[in-house]
């Protein structure tokens, strides 16, 4: 009986940690400075790319551009599995 007790009280530990993460990251936009500014290089240096003179280079740049949009959409993809996993987790800790 005591140890049910004790592990009751671990597990709403781990809930009120959890919570202040969520109440964290509902107040606080995540920073994408890093990644804006890395983007915004890659971008540049492919519009540099699309005026060289060999042909196989200025066709890389179509090629890079589609492949790092198909990446964007595949992390957007992803975090969203990953959204309703955790939702669907959460649901079933609530019903125990």
């Amino acid at each position: 009986m005591r140890r049910k007790a004790v592990r009751s009280e671990v597990e709403d530990a781990k809930a009120q940690k959890m919570m202040r993460g969520m109440e964290r990251a509902m107040f606080f936009k995540e920073d994408t400075t890093f990644n804006d500014i890395r983007d915004k290089s890659l971008q540049q240096w492919l519009d540099e790319m699309e005026q060289h003179e060999d042909v196989a280079v200025r066709g890389g740049v179509k090629l890079t551009r589609e492949y790092v949009q198909y990446l964007k959409d595949e992390i957007g993809r992803l975090r969203h599995e990953n959204e309703v996993k955790n939702a669907y987790l959460k649901k079933l800790r609530e019903k125990r």
